[in-house]
């Protein structure tokens, strides 16, 4: 690095195929934003502190096929990101255990935009 503070963002993916309502969607990226800020905050607390005193960026980007998310997971695993995996309980509008979204981070800007940056926003 040249010496510059290393920006740090949350990110959500949701699952556009799934055509979950607008309330659905967004409550399955509040526990991916959850789930993952969890995690963080018990391995990188430092990190999770950092982010937070900077505002807390968060971005919420969509997939279109469900091959576009499993190829997310799969480069996200490759690469070694923090993230985890929304699995809904089935109780309204998809089936029990139906992978909804998933919540990256927070962690490094330039390091998550490697995987994400061809996803579109929601």
């Amino acid at each position: 690095m040249d010496g510059r503070q290393r920006e740090i963002k949350q990110v959500m993916v949701v699952r556009k195929d799934l055509k979950m309502g607008v309330g659905k969607t967004a409550a399955q990226t509040a526990h991916a934003s959850l789930l993952s800020y969890i995690d963080m905050a018990k391995t990188h607390p430092r990190l999770v502190k950092k982010w937070l005193s900077e505002g807390g960026t968060k971005i919420v980007l969509k997939t279109e096929t469900p091959e576009q998310f499993s190829d997310l997971k799969k480069k996200l695993r490759d690469d070694g990101l923090p993230f985890k995996v929304v699995k809904d309980a089935g109780q309204t509008q998809v089936p029990p255990g139906t992978e909804t979204a998933i919540g990256i981070g927070p962690f490094y800007i330039e390091e998550i935009d490697k995987v994400t940056s061809t996803l579109k926003l929601l």
